[in-house]
């Protein structure tokens, strides 16, 4: 076994805080390699231990401007921090540019902050398939705080909320108008709303267009309320506030017994994706045989129809 694939001296390498140890986990996670379960079955000790933020929103919001911004306001509070970064992925040749990290070169040389860039990789939602467990590996890694900064693609993106404990979704001025702000999809995912350039013309209206979209809402006795912050994300005006909303809402959800459930949430998703990928890998097996393209013929003349040989397809699984 060669030094990048020794998974329990990595795993310990990653514990005491070497950086490249966190990163060969992480590759091992992003290439879906053999030795995946073990890094798993390694990790799952230290799973729930971090505070999983999630930062969303349009292209153009500032999102990696905040994240950066973010870093220092948490780093300033000495907690250790993973930043995953993830970027939009080419349909033609699967590539990706990963410069999100670019706008992050002031924590390059800080012990105390990790940043990995990730592609898309065709994902759809604003995430990579292997986000859920390059969280765990930076909960190994012994971040106490892990930032996970999606894909810009507008109000679909809402796949964040399953994994992050809390949700961040970034406005701008000038990018909608009041409509935008009572559109059902990501605005409904926001645990804070950060009206990022706040500096700018029309951010008062946007401020109080999700304030009032708020107050259309209907919400139980003790049910959290989404906060509203403003900021300049690129001067780091407000950003200590966006960070004590962060940690208010995390103490709501302690409280109120709410992590506890999100978390449960999250592992549920993660058991399905890792279930439905394994399916979708016998079919593709299946692809190279016979059975599959048989059960297509007969579909497509109209002696079998397409439920019936879904059926078929998953008893030779």
């Amino acid at each position: 076994m060669t030094r990048g694939r020794d998974v329990p001296a990595l795993v310990t390498g990653a514990r005491a805080g070497d950086p490249r140890s966190v990163a060969r986990l992480i590759s091992l996670v992003e290439d879906g390699a053999p030795e995946l379960p073990q890094v798993a079955a390694a990790l799952a000790p230290y799973a729930g231990r971090a505070q999983v933020v999630g930062l969303t929103g349009s292209p153009g919001v500032g999102k990696s401007t905040t994240t950066s911004a973010l870093v220092r306001a948490l780093r300033a509070q000495d907690h250790r921090v993973g930043v995953l970064a993830v970027d939009p992925s080419s349909p033609f040749t699967g590539g990706a540019i990963l410069g999100d990290r670019v706008r992050m070169q002031d924590h390059a040389t800080d012990p105390g902050v990790f940043i990995r860039s990730m592609s898309s990789r065709g994902q759809l939602g604003g995430l990579a398939a292997a986000t859920p467990q390059a969280v765990r590996v930076l909960e190994g890694a012994g971040c106490d705080v892990v930032l996970v900064e999606t894909v810009g693609v507008g109000q679909a993106e809402v796949e964040i909320a399953s994994i992050a404990d809390t949700t961040l979704v970034l406005l701008a001025p000038g990018m909608g108008d009041a409509i935008q702000a009572v559109k059902a999809g990501i605005l409904e995912i926001a645990d804070i709303f950060v009206v990022n350039k706040a500096d700018r013309p029309g951010a008062d209206a946007t401020y109080r267009d999700i304030q009032g979209m708020l107050a259309l809402g209907d919400r139980a006795p003790g049910d959290w309320r989404p906060q509203v912050v403003r900021a300049v994300a690129v001067r780091g005006e407000g950003i200590d506030d966006v960070a004590g909303a962060i940690t208010k809402h995390r103490g709501w959800l302690e409280s109120s017994g709410a992590l506890r459930r999100r978390q449960e949430h999250r592992a549920a998703v993660e058991v399905e994706a890792i279930a439905v990928g394994a399916l979708r890998a016998r079919i593709g097996d299946l692809r190279d045989g016979t059975a599959l393209d048989a059960l297509a013929a007969r579909v497509a003349d109209g002696t079998l129809d397409p439920y019936a040989a879904a059926d078929e397809l998953l008893k030779g699984l």
